[in-house]
């Protein structure tokens, strides 16, 4: 069999290593910088008296996000952090096998048979979502493929995908240019 070696995309950050939204939380905000603030808007007579307002930023990556629309800061620190999470699980990508991967710890202890349920607003979305991109981008676009790597059905993979509509989009534009067709929505 021959080695064919992994697809890197020249869009996304690549790095080394573990996929940062793939670490515990505490590993997690090592890697960030958390600030709290204040931001006009709507809110009433509360908004300004605190800083609710949460910005955090991955600083090996430059990826930034906020939350805002809470006014416990609490609130607002959980909603930041996920969002960063599932941001750097779209646009950051580590190298893996293209024949090779192994599934992580977390994604095989998620999939029940052939099946990976999973919520789009559950804690592990973001890490189960950059190791579906990780795999699929590695083999050139080929979800099927992946599924196969991954244990999962096709469908499966997909619908994980389809849940975060930027990285949907960005696989199905990527698809056509290496003449695959577009999956379905």
């Amino acid at each position: 069999m021959a080695y064919y070696p992994p697809y890197i995309d020249e869009r996304a950050i690549t790095i080394k290593g573990p996929h940062p939204s793939m670490l515990l939380e505490r590993d997690f905000l090592l890697q960030c910088e958390i600030t709290a603030g204040r931001v006009s808007g709507p809110g009433g007579q509360h908004r300004n008296k605190a800083d609710t307002a949460i910005f955090i930023k991955h600083i090996a990556t430059e990826i930034d996000t906020q939350a805002t629309e809470r006014r416990n800061q609490v609130h607002n620190r959980k909603l930041a952090i996920f969002r960063l999470r599932l941001k750097l699980a779209c646009k950051v990508r580590t190298i893996t096998g293209r024949d090779s991967h192994v599934p992580s710890e977390l994604w095989k202890t998620r999939r029940q048979g052939e099946k990976l349920p999973v919520n789009a607003e559950h804690d592990d979305y973001p890490a189960l979502l950059a190791e579906a991109l990780d795999v699929i981008i590695a083999r050139r676009y080929d979800v099927a493929g992946s599924a196969g790597i991954l244990g999962v059905t096709m469908s499966q993979l997909t619908r994980l995908v389809r849940h975060e509509r930027h990285a949907f989009a960005r696989i199905n534009e990527a698809r056509e240019s290496f003449g695959l067709a577009r999956l379905r929505s």
